[in-house]
């Protein structure tokens, strides 16, 4: 025990603290001047070299994550995550190779990356056994070419076959299906392959990528692919000896949600929302075609980041008192709204009490000469096309559209049944380069989308929890680029085998199939969906008009639905 006086200075010190902390939290609003000058505060911070672009699970993100927390702090808001103010989860970065990656052809024995390396379709294992050529592993009648065919007794061998295809670089040649290594990996499994070794003999067409970031689900046995002496040995020599082995660790790394909130001990909580992370050195997602170089990322989303903080801020001290407010900056929105999809499937308040929810990305290069705010998720709740024409001002046209379905965070919230607004200052020639710097940022035009969005908080406030509207979302479907569309939202977070749906629209084949939100899509038709990739190739096999059969898991029971696209 402490002596008495050690306490009585301690209790003392801590009260004085406490006084102090509370006085450096402002109860005056800020003017527009002061509010300028926060907001290039906050965009010149985390939009600086220091914070490294702010990539998703880096030492620039945590910098980034700090500083939120530590503005949060000072503007006055309490914190709502699952750590204090944070809210962590888990993604795949990627992966390295185990000492079990290995390739023994006859007495040579090969090094990884520089010789051969593991495909993100391999599965683990090691394997010795004889080699079978399959040329390119295509077998197709109809198309004239089979690779297989007078191959006998080549079940439990090691197939060698080029990744490539007879047509070249001709990406639209008739075996332009059999480009597909997952097609190729399938056949050869049925026939009996221990393990495929790829190799590509035609200079003019593109190695096989060795891109683990991407989620693709393994097969169950070992695919390599090889060059150089390795593919010379196997391809054109007498091989008496293979051994192939393949030890893939997904690497995992750790990313963070800020949540601060304002509780005004109301029934509802309006959310607001702006991603912080960005592309880091560009290495995925860039659209700079150079050496790879910090992406600050100022518009996308410092800009954003900037105003959640201050608006936090703002509301907090003279916001309309119907609603609490709950101010997210979420984390992994590059990567695939993995923040957002994290957040509304492990939520801190009650998703069913959120009344609506705002999404900030992008809103500090609002065009001089042309200033217009792009406004979606319209449709989402018959309140806000009243709204619209009212937060209209003589300064900037809104164009707005209806659907709640987008390329950023307020997606995730929509899926959930709660209606939502994006706002977005548009696209520029800045867009994910190195360029998208501080000094570019419009901050007149900033401030007048950050006012914009208080008034709709106001003129929300007597509205009471806003009616939910489902809207079409043709323009943002599943797969547009193909003649066909399921009519769904997928997890793009999902990370098991199959395609999870995160969301259904209203009168398109899977709603009148029967499928629904959280069903893993396994097979269409003929074809195996493991992941992504493979579920839009599916999808590529279809015509307007044609019936197939789906094939879902749906918690434990798998189900086969009709379904006529």
């Amino acid at each position: 025990m402490k002596p008495i006086r050690f306490l009585t200075l301690f209790f003392t010190a801590l009260a004085l603290a406490a006084n102090f902390s509370c006085s450096t939290v402002s109860k005056t609003p800020l003017t527009e001047a002061q509010l300028e000058t926060k907001l290039r505060e906050h965009i010149s911070t985390l939009a600086s070299d220091a914070y490294e672009g702010r990539e998703a699970g880096s030492a620039g993100e945590i910098k980034a994550r700090d500083y939120i927390v530590k503005a949060f702090k000072s503007a006055g808001l309490k914190p709502k995550g699952e750590k204090g103010f944070l809210q962590p989860f888990t993604f795949t970065a990627g992966a390295t190779f185990g000492p079990g990656t290995q390739l023994y052809v006859n007495n040579y024995s090969f090094k990884v990356n520089d010789d051969f390396t593991p495909l993100p379709y391999s599965g683990n294992g090691v394997i010795t056994g004889y080699v079978a050529r399959l040329g390119y592993g295509i077998d197709d009648n109809k198309l004239g070419r089979e690779d297989y065919k007078g191959k006998l007794n080549i079940a439990k061998k090691i197939f060698v076959m080029e990744s490539g295809t007879p047509d070249g670089a001709n990406p639209h040649g008739k075996f332009g299906e059999w480009s597909d290594l997952r097609k190729k990996l399938d056949i050869a499994i049925q026939r009996g392959a221990t393990a495929v070794i790829f190799i590509n003999s035609d200079t003019a067409q593109a190695d096989p990528k060795a891109d683990f970031d991407h989620r693709i689900s393994p097969v169950s046995i070992p695919v390599l692919f090889a060059k150089g002496k390795a593919a010379e040995l196997l391809r054109d020599s007498i091989v008496t000896n293979c051994t192939v082995g393949a030890e893939v660790i997904k690497v995992t790394k750790d990313a963070y949600n800020v949540c601060g909130y304002i509780d005004n001990g109301a029934a509802t909580t309006v959310v607001i929302g702006a991603h912080y992370d960005h592309l880091g050195y560009g290495h995925e997602g860039s659209l700079y075609r150079g050496e790879p170089a910090i992406h600050n990322g100022a518009d996308d989303n410092a800009s954003g980041t900037a105003a959640l903080i201050e608006l936090g801020r703002d509301l907090r001290i003279r916001g309309p008192k119907h609603n609490n407010y709950l101010l997210l900056a979420f984390s992994g929105e590059e990567k695939g709204l993995l923040g957002s999809n994290y957040y509304v499937k492990h939520p801190t308040v009650d998703l069913t009490k959120v009344n609506y929810m705002l999404n900030m990305d992008m809103v500090g290069r609002l065009k001089k000469d042309e200033p217009v705010l792009i406004l979606s998720g319209t449709g989402t709740s018959p309140r806000w096309k009243t709204l619209v024409d009212s937060i209209e001002t003589d300064q900037v046209e809104i164009k707005a559209t209806e659907s709640g379905v987008g390329p950023s965070d307020h997606t995730s919230f929509y899926l959930q049944n709660i209606p939502v607004l994006h706002f977005f200052s548009g696209t520029h020639a800045d867009y994910h380069k190195p360029s998208d710097d501080e000094d570019k940022i419009n901050y007149p035009g900033a401030l007048t989308i950050i006012g914009m969005i208080r008034k709709t908080i106001a003129l929300a406030d007597g509205s009471g929890k806003l009616v939910f509207t489902k809207t079409k979302d043709e323009s943002n479907e599943d797969a547009p680029k193909f003649k066909v569309t399921l009519g769904v939202v997928p997890d793009y977070a999902f990370d098991g085998e199959g395609m999870r749906i995160d969301g259904v629209s209203d009168g398109k084949p899977a709603q009148k199939a029967g499928l629904l939100a959280g069903d893993v899509v396994v097979q269409i038709g003929d074809y195996k969906v493991v992941d992504m990739m493979s579920y839009m190739k599916a999808l590529g096999k279809f015509t307007k008009g044609e019936t197939t059969t789906v094939k879902v898991k749906r918690g434990a029971e798998m189900l086969e639905k009709s379904i006529t696209f």
